[in-house]
């Protein structure tokens, strides 16, 4: 795919308009976000309770309903990851 020329306007190629993938700011109403948390083990009141905040999150700011937001959740057990230095299950 062509991305343009040094000195032509960004999108053109010899003065018509080439393909290129829509900016960050170019949202269309039909972009679902996508949340994904990666976290160790919680109780699913805690996830649902956080699927919530972030999806009215999302609705405050974006003005977008709320069937729009997808929230993914990666639960890691303590031996999996680690911090500091340190594997999370020996702290």
């Amino acid at each position: 795919m062509d991305w343009g020329h040094p000195g032509e306007p960004p999108g053109t190629r010899g003065g018509r308009r080439s393909q290129r993938p829509p900016l960050a700011t170019e949202s269309r109403s039909t972009d679902m976000p996508v949340v994904t948390v990666q976290q160790g083990p919680r109780s699913v009141e805690l996830k649902r309770e956080l699927v919530r905040q972030i999806t009215d999150a999302f609705v405050d700011a974006y003005r977008i309903p709320a069937e729009t937001v997808q929230v993914w959740i990666q639960e890691f057990p303590a031996d999996s990851w680690g911090a500091a230095g340190k594997l999370t299950a020996d702290k």
